[in-house]
């Protein structure tokens, strides 16, 4: 275990590296903070794994960020919103800590997702198992009720990103088909939501591929701007996040692959540093 006493970062945990998108976004907009990025590379990608096992490996990376000081942790991956996140609220954390919060990337955008829609009918293109959870459908009715919601899972985009296929001709395949396959449903939809963090990476080919009446919402700008708004809001936890402005890096698999990969997710060179769990 990796002990930090003196900072208090603000934990952000994905499966692998598409976390990083939304990082990057979060400390352009608050670079006050401290943060501690946690990799779990050693047993990505998550999209694929039943709900218990991706409950079990969440916690134990959320459990870590605790021990390394982190009194806030983001989710910034959304298998583990859709699959672990309720569970570490509502069971978890009032016997960890009931002054440590846990949050996640799904629910920021489906507040404000209304406010893009004009005709109440919304795409989300996701993982396997983001898709399967149902989450985006569900979270979206708690605030639009008579919105209409339909799902397309991407099971080759994360592949295509992490392997650097983005020009490729597989890439322009696999996007216009599951574009495709989620308007083939409905013909109405003018929003899309990108329901996975390495999707960002790809949406100059999203774009080439839906008709420019289609608004596309990244998550990384969204949750940057949530945060901000949550933090302002609870202020005795704001109080405890250190401020130095120092981003931290680690991952459960090897750091050296981990760092030549990263820097494309984060725009910029990253040093990280490998953690046993």
């Amino acid at each position: 275990m990796v002990a930090n006493k003196i900072k208090k970062p603000i934990g952000v945990f994905d499966s692998g590296y598409g976390g990083l998108t939304v990082l990057k976004e979060i400390v352009t907009v608050l670079p006050q903070y401290d943060y501690l990025y946690l990799g779990d590379n050693a047993r990505s990608p998550y999209g694929t794994r039943s709900f218990e096992t991706v409950y079990d490996y969440t916690l134990e990376c959320v459990q870590q960020l605790f021990s390394m000081g982190c009194e806030l942790v983001i989710l910034a991956c959304n298998t583990a919103s859709a699959k672990a996140l309720r569970n570490i609220q509502q069971k978890d954390l009032p016997l960890i800590d009931t002054n440590k919060r846990v949050l996640g990337v799904i629910r920021p955008t489906t507040e404000i997702v209304g406010a893009y829609s004009k005709t109440g009918h919304i795409g989300v293109l996701g993982t396997t198992g983001t898709v399967a959870s149902n989450s985006y459908p569900i979270e979206i009715k708690k605030f639009y009720p008579k919105m209409i919601v339909h799902q397309e899972a991407c099971p080759m985009w994360v592949s295509l990103v992490e392997n650097n296929e983005i020009e490729s001709d597989g890439a322009d395949y696999f996007i216009q088909k599951y574009l495709g396959l989620l308007l083939k449903q409905d013909k109405e939809i003018d929003t899309i939501i990108l329901g996975c963090t390495h999707y960002p990476l790809l949406i100059n080919k999203i774009k080439k591929y839906l008709p420019p009446s289609i608004t596309i919402l990244s998550q990384g700008e969204i949750v940057a701007d949530s945060l901000c708004k949550y933090l302002e809001q609870h202020i005795e936890l704001e109080q405890k996040c250190s401020k130095g402005g120092v981003v931290e890096f680690y991952t459960t698999d090897s750091s050296e692959n981990f760092d030549k990969a990263a820097s494309f997710f984060y725009g910029k060179a990253v040093k990280s540093k490998h953690l046993e769990l």
